[in-house]
Parts: structure tokens; sequence; C-alpha cells
């Protein structure tokens, strides 16, 4: 089959369309925002780190389904906790998904 495009532009695609490993992770990362609840999750944890019982409260969430949240946002590599005796706190792992969210409002006009 002939390419319609350019050699040039042939260059630009192989060059600029990432890798596999590096696409899996960006479709993790996608995944993480698939859920309201998990959108809503991290949008608080955009602005300060909260223990489970606090997100719950404050999102008007039942706490079982936020630390299930929680679990799969650890999982996907966007959240990290850390423990204060019984407490255990969650935060944003990279301040570069708060930038996520922000250019997908920014899109959507908001």
């Amino acid at each position: 089959m002939e390419l319609l495009l350019d050699v040039e532009e042939q260059e630009l695609v192989k060059q600029y369309v990432p890798k596999n490993a590096t696409l899996y992770q960006l479709s993790n990362l996608f995944s993480a925002f698939s859920d309201a609840t998990r959108t809503k999750i991290v949008c608080a944890l955009s602005i300060t780190e909260m223990c489970v019982g606090d997100l719950a409260h404050l999102l008007g969430l039942n706490q079982t389904t936020c630390s299930h949240q929680l679990r799969l946002l650890k999982t996907l590599d966007v959240v990290e906790d850390r423990r204060n005796g019984k407490v255990v706190y969650y935060r944003l792992k990279n301040d570069g998904v708060s930038k996520v969210l922000m250019a997908g409002a920014e899109f959507l006009g908001y």
C-alpha cells in the first residue's frame, strides 16, 4: 500500500507517537478520570491531602466506595498515601495530575 504522507511527515509521526509502554501508562492515567467518583476524589486531592473519612464526608460518598476508588487510584499510580498513627492520608502523587484536570476543564470551556 502506498502512503499519501510525504517522507518527512511519516518520520514525524514515527518520532512523536509514544512507545507502547508510554501509551499503556497514558491509558492508565486517563482511565483514572473515566469514573466521575474518581475524578471528584482527584479534584479534592488536588487541593489538599485527606484521609478517607474526610474525603467521604466532604464529597458525600460512602466510605467503602471512597476507599475502593482510592485503592484503584493508587494502583493507577495517581495517588499515594502516608500513615500517621492509625490514620492514612492520601495525596496526588504528582502535580501533573492537576494540570491534566485543568486542561480537561479548559477544553470543555470551564
